[in-house]
């Protein structure tokens, strides 16, 4: 079983035990890309929280692009690293509004996928996983988004070297996901990493994948 027959038996097998996710998760690009930056080292809660805050405060992002960075960082401190992310946030918007005259990103999903990805990484703060989230989520582009729990099971699963980086991940899997499942297949192994490939106390004794995994094989 070469990887891309390897990738295709544990997308079957694991849209089998969790389903098939159909749709998008967003229906607004730049609101995805602005949760998207909030969600860089945080878990999900602190980054509803901080996204929630932000919007309370300044419910336009014609608001937000308006704000100072520090009362931007103010409120979103809870999410994290709020210093780095609000300079982030005000920059990019702060361009956008210069080059295209409005703050709408809705364009980048008619542009072919790895244009569009490069556009929005030109961005100090925009790496490749927070584009790929967003053409993904928004755009139904069939790019495959590598964040943490996906990072450490294609490690685990040998889809991946262990020593991978995040950023050489999206070329790689981008390489074997099967065409057209990307976004399921990236969101099922979210839910696999959270329910059984933990990263401290993986549930090997219910996991259906381990005859392909070198971490349940002692080889990891």
């Amino acid at each position: 079983m070469n990887l891309k027959q390897k990738t295709e038996f544990v997308a079957d097998t694991l849209e089998e035990a969790l389903g098939a996710y159909e749709g998008q998760a967003e229906d607004n690009v730049l609101d995805c890309l602005m949760r998207t930056v909030l969600s860089q080292n945080t878990n999900d809660v602190n980054r509803d929280k901080g996204y929630a805050a932000l919007r309370n405060k300044f419910p336009t992002w014609e608001d937000v692009c308006r704000a100072d960075v520090q009362s931007i960082g103010e409120t979103i401190k809870i999410a994290g690293l709020h210093t780095q992310k609000s300079r982030t946030i005000k920059d990019f918007l702060t361009w956008l509004k210069r080059e295209r005259g409005e703050l709408d990103l809705e364009f980048v999903c008619e542009m072919e996928t790895e244009a569009a990805r490069q556009y929005l990484c030109q961005h100090k703060g925009i790496g490749i996983k927070t584009a790929s989230v967003t053409l993904a989520f928004v755009c139904g582009h069939d790019v495959f988004p590598v964040d943490t729990h996906v990072l450490r099971i294609s490690k685990r699963l040998g889809f991946i070297p262990p020593t991978c980086t995040a950023d050489k991940a999206h070329e790689l899997m981008g390489e074997i996901v099967p065409k057209g499942r990307s976004f399921p297949f990236h969101m099922n192994l979210i839910q696999f990493g959270r329910q059984i490939c933990n990263a401290r106390k993986p549930k090997c004794d219910v996991c259906a994948l381990t005859e392909h995994c070198l971490y349940f094989k002692g080889k990891l």
